[in-house]
């Protein structure tokens, strides 16, 4: 990702900022969109990965569709140019402000959690005089086998409609006429590398879909989330997800009639790599037992390694990787004690003014910036 000519642009640049190697996001985008043509799927680009105007613009360019979690995301996808007929509303709270928002967009579907939700669509829609599509968001328990904080599928998740309630959404479906049912929906989980879960959640989708036909609905869309992971630990070796590998698991394993549609929601895997974190060291302490190295970002810029324990490589861009290695644990600024970055990183021996660069950073990074201790908002820079 970094060349002595980018690094000699960084150093003239005031940090921290997120850098977006956008040849890289296209190459990505690329991968996912000749994989997911092979077998006529749809991919929806999950926008709370990354909002950034340039990255979703790129993304646009591709003719993907948008999964959109809230009602300001939903506006920022029909700004960003995605058609309409591509946009997909999930999310376990959306307010009725929200869904008058994408009624009126007139979006291609709801993703609807809970039968109340399907009675406030219902109402809301019926005041406008419109009919709402909508898919069933339905709870597979199956595990994703990642952190706790990004499962999704399992019963004790506030997500989707478990299964014991699904004759109650029969039944709801059955008497609210401004409903049009599409299909079902599912997402277990996020930062998924075992393919063997995706394997595991067709065996349940399989079940689940004959289930609503032998109801006498018909399913039109299957739509089966994301959580495709990336490798955190080799950002240079595997820069591109094997999409290749995670489609087939579906064509191999999904059972799907003519005329049916098959979505995914994919976010992550298509922009994580894109981007790294770029920062300056403000000072070395020097302990007997630790020794730290002081950035000028720090968890108000990239949060995830606070929240989710998430491991990032993190370089210094200023030193060669040869000679002397030193261990130091890299922590930001803020005023707490768990902005820390990773602890015990070796790194070539450090000094104040060093870029150091946290990688793998362009899925919930600048999305999930803050302005704690009011800091100054982080900025972006492109590779072109």
């Amino acid at each position: 990702m970094f060349n002595s000519g980018i690094v000699s642009r960084f150093s003239q640049l005031e940090t921290p900022f997120y850098y977006y190697d956008l040849g890289l996001l296209r190459q990505t985008l690329q991968a996912c969109q000749t994989a997911a043509n092979r077998y006529g799927y749809h991919v929806h680009y999950a926008m709370k990965a990354n909002f950034n105007e340039k990255v979703v613009s790129t993304i646009q360019s591709f003719d993907f569709g948008a999964d959109c979690v809230s009602g300001g995301e939903v506006k920022a996808a029909i700004h960003t140019g995605f058609d309409k007929n591509k946009i997909v509303f999930a999310g376990v709270g959306k307010s009725d402000k929200e869904i008058n928002t994408a009624l009126d967009a007139d979006i291609f579907c709801f993703n609807v959690e809970s039968v109340q939700e399907l009675e406030v669509i219902n109402e809301l829609a019926a005041a406008k005089g419109k009919t709402a599509r909508v898919a069933i968001r339905i709870n597979p328990n199956v595990d994703a086998y990642t952190h706790h904080n990004i499962t999704t599928g399992l019963e004790e998740n506030k997500f989707g409609i478990n299964t014991w309630q699904l004759d109650d959404v029969v039944a709801a479906l059955g008497k609210l006429p401004n409903i049009q049912f599409l299909g079902v929906h599912f997402h277990v989980g996020s930062q998924i590398t075992n393919l063997e879960v995706f394997k595991n959640l067709c065996a349940r989708v399989n079940e689940l879909a004959q289930w609503f036909e032998d109801k006498g609905l018909e399913i039109k869309v299957l739509n089966v989330g994301g959580g495709l992971g990336v490798d955190y630990y080799q950002p240079d070796t595997n820069n591109v997800a094997d999409f290749e590998a995670y489609f087939k698991v579906f064509a191999d394993n999904l059972k799907v009639v003519e005329g049916q549609e098959v979505h995914f929601e994919l976010g992550r895997a298509l922009v994580a790599q894109s981007a790294a974190l770029v920062s300056r060291v403000l000072y070395v302490k020097n302990g007997q037992k630790k020794n730290f190295l002081i950035l000028d970002a720090g968890m108000t810029e990239l949060m995830r390694p606070m929240l989710y324990q998430a491991y990032h490589e993190i370089e210094n861009l200023s030193k060669a990787s040869e000679g002397s290695h030193i261990k130091y644990d890299v922590v930001g600024p803020i005023c707490e004690s768990t902005d820390c970055f990773r602890k015990d990183v070796e790194l070539p021996e450090s000094f104040r003014g060093d870029l150091i660069s946290i990688r793998t950073a362009g899925a919930y990074g600048e999305v999930m910036a803050s302005g704690y201790n009011l800091r100054d908002k982080i900025q972006s820079v492109y590779s072109e």
